[in-house]
């Protein structure tokens, strides 16, 4: 059963998210796994070629045959750990929420907030994710089924949620509006826009996507006539979305 969630912002913007279900995520971890595996492989098949060499530095260094095996073993051990936990925290870092399983599936984790997904709470969530998989994630399954969120053990200490994603994401603000730069600067009183307004703005053009159409209309409609009268003539001439999306792509960097 999928389930949605509403999660509100400090500036009481609702926006709302479909929740993944228990099978899109088992199915990416499933295509993560297979990766994981194949990338062991490989790391298998490295420390077989490089055990001859590994073996005479040893000898090199007066080390017995036991004590040059020990390591090696311990630092093949080492990197397999860090194959399957930073496997997880480096993708969802650098892919915003992603790896690629997630990615394959149309599936992201993020903070509570909506907001994304940061390197501790990845951390935390697939730490967390180590204890589940010794139980072949059956914790994973009832603590989701049991959770409003559909959340894991991992994402109830990280503070995170897995969702769905759009089809169609908003592109970023700027390179969105760069054709039409040169109108954004004739915009007068843009100086008038405090920071604040400015982030806002850009916050609702990169979100307006998940809001409901209603709802979205009505976030604008409350935006844009806060920044509105510091605007002149040519901003009455444009709809309150439009307002918006010129006031975040003219936002200073």
């Amino acid at each position: 059963m999928e389930r949605n969630v509403s999660v509100r912002t400090p500036e009481a913007i609702a926006f709302y998210y479909e929740l993944a279900g228990l099978g899109s995520r088992f199915l990416a971890v499933a295509i993560d796994t297979v990766v994981q595996i194949i990338a062991g492989i490989a790391l298998l098949l490295v420390w077989i070629w490089a055990t001859p060499a590994a073996q005479a530095t040893a000898t090199a260094l007066h080390l017995s045959g036991d004590l040059s095996f020990t390591i090696l073993y311990a630092i093949v051990i080492l990197l397999l750990f860090l194959l399957y936990t930073g496997y997880f925290i480096a993708f969802e870092v650098w892919w915003n929420g992603q790896t690629l399983g997630k990615r394959l599936i149309g599936i992201r984790t993020v903070r509570d907030g909506g907001y994304p997904v940061t390197f501790m709470a990845s951390v935390i969530r697939n730490l967390v994710r180590v204890l589940e998989s010794a139980f072949v994630y059956l914790p994973s399954i009832v603590s989701a089924l049991a959770s409003s969120q559909n959340k894991r053990l991992g994402d109830l200490a990280a503070g995170t949620i897995v969702v769905r994603d759009r089809a169609f994401e908003a592109p970023d603000p700027v390179r969105w509006m760069a054709p039409e730069a040169s109108i954004v600067a004739r915009l007068p009183g843009l100086e008038r826009i405090t920071a604040d307004e400015f982030a806002l703005a850009e916050r609702y053009v990169t979100r307006s996507h998940m809001l409901d159409p209603e709802a979205a209309q009505e976030t604008a409609g409350r935006i844009a006539a806060a920044v509105r009268p510091k605007l002149g003539p040519e901003a009455s001439r444009l709809s309150d979305h439009e307002l918006l999306v010129r006031l975040a792509a003219a936002r200073p960097r």
